[in-house]
């Protein structure tokens, strides 16, 4: 059966799981986890000073990046606009294409200035975006502290009475908290080097055609390709958007090409992150919809890692006629 501590383990990772959604600690939360898979990865699983020099290094160079794409798409977003949408109506207009709308010149002008606006109300947000800017640079501390020592604080209490309530909860707790993170570096890992594939065929797609805006859309495709399913949908659209500026024919060939690699990126899927972690479509994408609305983007980001974990948590547990038993598979 399963034990005390075991249930109350798993009912605390319930209970955070709800916070983290209710308080809007998303960000937070998959900062660290991202910092602490960084400072693994950094390491090369020997020297910890290594890993942390390092890590701080990408901390610079990714927010630099950051900063100089949100610089870049806060000039550019509306140009695309202002290019892509007038080009996508007037090939419907001309191939008399049945879209859901009849009147052509006010869509163009909806369109063009819904754009603009809702570029301009970011800096309505700035308050928010602030304290988000403020988690994310405490979950870069807190991955780091975790990094150089993971221990729960209390670790006397633990040694002398080894067996109590709350050392055997906390022995639980550690490995509720180290299957998050498997499931988390698992699903994560995978999709960053997935990403990484898709961006760099994109590149060459882009730059090969002389596409315009090419810093951009290359940096919001590995971004979205952070997203599974939903990620490749919204960049992909504004990929073959700009293709309608060069030519309509460009457009049809942008299309095709970025569904070769959209299968490709399945291939990948089951190469690389493996049987154990693919969900059904229909599953992942009401779990991208669920975190959407409880967290926003970093929602999306961790809906799959919370689908895997529930996976690999529910798989070491058995039903049989006296209950619920542990069992000690892997994960």
């Amino acid at each position: 059966m399963m034990t005390l501590p075991t249930r109350i383990s798993y009912g605390i990772m319930v209970a955070m799981l709800v916070l983290i959604g209710w308080l809007h600690l998303s960000t937070l939360v998959l900062t660290t986890l991202f910092g602490f898979f960084a400072l693994h990865f950094f390491s090369f699983g020997k020297s910890k000073t290594l890993g942390v020099v390092l890590y701080i290094i990408a901390v610079v160079a990714v927010g630099y990046g950051l900063f100089y794409f949100s610089r870049a798409a806060y000039k550019q977003f509306p140009e695309i606009a202002e290019k892509t949408i007038p080009a996508v109506v007037a090939f419907a207009e001309e191939k008399n294409v049945d879209l859901p709308f009849t009147d052509y010149a006010s869509l163009k002008t909806l369109a063009i200035t819904e754009a603009k606006e809702q570029v301009a109300n970011y800096g309505r947000y700035l308050r928010t975006a602030a304290f988000q800017i403020a988690l994310l640079f405490v979950g870069l501390v807190v991955a780091a502290s975790m990094f150089l020592s993971a221990q729960w604080g209390t670790e006397e209490d633990i040694r002398s009475v080894p067996d109590s309530l709350y050392a055997t909860v906390v022995s639980e707790l550690s490995q509720r908290v180290r299957s998050f993170y498997r499931s988390f570096s698992r699903v994560i890992g995978a999709q960053i080097v997935i990403s990484f594939i898709n961006t760099g065929l994109t590149a060459i797609f882009l730059i090969w055609n002389g596409f315009a805006y090419t810093t951009v859309l290359l940096a919001l495709t590995f971004l979205c390709g952070l997203l599974p399913i939903i990620g490749n949908l919204i960049s992909n659209t504004l990929i073959v958007g700009v293709a309608f500026t060069i030519a309509p024919r460009m457009a049809l060939i942008s299309l095709i090409y970025l569904v070769v690699i959209h299968k490709l990126e399945y291939f990948l899927n089951s190469k690389i992150v493996g049987d154990r972690i693919k969900n059904p479509m229909w599953l992942t994408l009401l779990g991208i919809v669920i975190g959407e609305k409880l967290m926003g983007i970093p929602g999306m980001i961790l809906a799959p890692v919370v689908l895997h974990y529930i996976k690999v948590e529910a798989s070491k547990n058995k039903v049989t006629a006296r209950g619920v038993e542990a069992t000690t598979g892997k994960d």
